[in-house]
């Protein structure tokens, strides 16, 4: 059930930091795995800070869409 929640929220989470982004988007395949990746990144950002978001669903959807919203903005660096 942790895969499937995982998956579920790194699919939000991805698409929605592509539109925060932008256009940052790279399909909903990529997508999902940015917004995976964007998850951990955005919990070990926020830990090393000492920021606690909401908890919950909420809480990890936001931290998310924060963690792949950097990633998608420092891969458009490396694009252009």
């Amino acid at each position: 059930m942790g895969l499937l929640y995982s998956l579920l929220i790194g699919a939000i989470t991805g698409w929605l930091a592509g539109k925060l982004m932008k256009g940052g988007g790279f399909g909903l395949l990529l997508n999902i795995i940015i917004g995976i990746i964007g998850g951990i990144v955005g919990n070990w950002l926020f830990a090393t800070l000492g920021i606690s978001l909401m908890h919950g669903l909420i809480g990890d959807i936001l931290t998310g869409a924060i963690g792949a919203s950097l990633i998608l903005f420092i891969a458009g660096l490396f694009k252009k």
